[in-house]
């Protein structure tokens, strides 16, 4: 790709060598630990599922047996491929002896770590064959179909019922949108288990079960087989849970999912290491799995000002970019985030706006940028919430933006009406038409605003990354470098379920899955 900009791509590269060291570092302490909810994910895995009398997952029982027995530091795949040896049970049927407590895996010790491990392969090679087959499945229905050049339509169902929810999907693809993503329950994030089975009470969002995403996965499956389109589908795998999330969308054949490193550590107060080590599994998942992760810089802007803090989205940017590459995905899979949050009132706003936008494109040239639209700035004035979102749309297509979030004119309102996702479909694919070549037409001044605009921001990011690399993730985020937000390393929830790794750990999945 030509610069529009004029990029000091000396700049760029060794700003990528600092996002690299930077998330060399943490993957060291990574490749260390292991935690709750990936141990939980290799359960799940495994093929354990459902839930006892109470409610309670299996995988969550499973997990909490062997960590009581101290166990936890060989891998949840160690003791049930041991009690499968020793057993003769199905992986299900231990699971369903350990939630009667009539087996403590703990007392399964290997006698032979060749067969334990071989054994584990191979009951672990069968879960990643039913997702090699999902992720061809995709590639048959992209093919049959055809895939959508420019951006794709992202809109959002938040109704807390899945049935609902299916049929708010269905009226917004035949709307017009190419990925319906379905808002979790306000909360979810924070919850050490994964609910089961359908949900019709979510609050804000509708519950992320492996159950929903079925039903949702079928139903967009149908609606585009009658459109000849691919539906996309998109959930969230974030918070407490969030390999798990990633292991039930590769089942399903979820095909977007927001995945970022930092959001649960920034906006949920979930312990950073305990966030950094989940986000590495979730990634291998969801690399393996042919899913597009979405990453969340767009959120720096709701807390800190678009302006002044856009050099920290550009170097968020470049660490999850690293790490993702860490985990197996590939650029083509970076969906990572930015967003259209500058003040309107902001004297040449939107051109500041196109400079960042065009920026993350030329530096991210192989990914599908996740566009967000205004947020913090909507009041509730439907009128100038139009014209905001136009504004946003063009940005869009003059710099090749690929995911698109559509904004709503309600926004700051209510949770959006399938009326007012038509009208931002029409204001999108109005603006895409019209505009379509506009982006190939157009160069900027030399030294120009636009030009001086994207220098300044980039030179601030390796400004902020050689700072990172020199004090480390950890005391980074204790001083509150993104999003003017500070986390201690020994606080936010979930630290207790972090554990050291044995030098006997292993997990299947991760030889399995990165080594394709």
């Amino acid at each position: 790709m030509k610069s529009k900009l004029n990029l000091d791509f000396q700049t760029v590269k060794k700003a990528r060598e600092a996002a690299h060291n930077i998330a060399v570092d943490v993957q060291n302490f990574i490749d260390k630990h292991t935690t709750v909810s990936v141990e939980r994910t290799v359960c799940r895995l495994m093929g354990i599922d459902g839930v006892n009398e109470e409610g309670i997952p299996l995988p969550n029982i499973v997990v909490e047996n062997i960590k009581q027995g101290n166990g936890l530091s060989k891998g949840a795949a160690y003791y049930l491929s041991n009690a499968m040896l020793q057993t003769e049970l199905s992986i299900q049927e231990i699971a369903n002896e350990v939630s009667k407590g009539t087996i403590d895996l703990t007392e399964y010790t290997s006698k032979d770590i060749f067969l334990t491990t071989d054994n584990a392969l191979n009951t672990a090679a069968k879960t990643v064959e039913t997702i090699k087959k999902n992720r061809k499945k995709r590639k048959a229905f992209l093919s049959a179909y055809g895939d959508k050049t420019g951006p794709l339509l992202y809109v959002i169902v938040a109704t807390g019922n899945i049935y609902e929810d299916i049929t708010q999907a269905v009226a917004a693809a035949k709307q017009g949108a190419d990925i319906i993503a379905v808002i979790r329950t306000t909360g979810q994030s924070l919850l050490d288990y994964v609910p089961y089975g359908a949900t019709t009470e979510g609050f804000g969002g509708t519950y992320a079960t492996q159950e929903n995403f079925k039903l949702m996965r079928k139903a967009l499956d149908d609606v585009g087989s009658e459109l000849h389109r691919y539906i996309r589908l998109c959930n969230y795998c974030s918070g407490l849970c969030m390999p798990e999330i990633a292991a039930m969308g590769a089942l399903e054949r979820l095909d977007v999912m927001l995945n970022d490193a930092l959001y649960g550590i920034l906006f949920r107060d979930i312990n950073m290491k305990r966030t950094l080590i989940d986000q590495y599994f979730s990634r291998v998942i969801n690399g393996y799995a042919g899913v597009i992760i979405n990453t969340g810089e767009d959120n720096y802007l709701t807390t800190a000002d678009a302006y002044e803090e856009a050099h920290t989205v550009l170097s968020s940017q470049f660490i999850n970019e690293q790490f993702a590459l860490m985990a197996g995905l590939k650029e083509e899979q970076m969906g990572l985030g930015h967003a259209f949050e500058m003040n309107p009132d902001l004297e040449n706003g939107f051109v500041y706006e196109l400079a960042q936008a065009q920026m993350a494109r030329e530096i991210f040239d192989k990914a599908p940028l996740k566009y967000m639209p205004p947020t913090k700035y909507m009041t509730g004035n439907i009128f100038k919430g139009h014209v905001q979102d136009t504004l946003f749309n063009v940005v869009t297509v003059l710099t090749n933006q690929r995911i698109h979030l559509l904004g709503m004119l309600t926004e700051a309102i209510h949770t959006p009406f399938m009326s007012d996702r038509a009208l931002a479909i029409e204001n999108a694919s109005y603006i895409a038409n019209t505009m379509k070549s506009l982006g190939d037409e157009i160069e900027f001044k030399k030294d120009g605003i636009i030009q001086k605009r994207a220098d300044f921001v980039l030179k601030n990011a390796y400004k902020l990354l050689k700072n990172i690399e020199r004090d480390g993730m950890f005391n980074t985020l204790e001083k509150g470098a993104f999003a003017g937000i500070k986390r201690n390393r020994t606080m936010g929830k979930g630290l207790d379920g972090v554990v050291e790794k044995d030098s006997d750990y292993f997990n299947p999945f991760l030889d399995l899955m990165k080594g394709e």
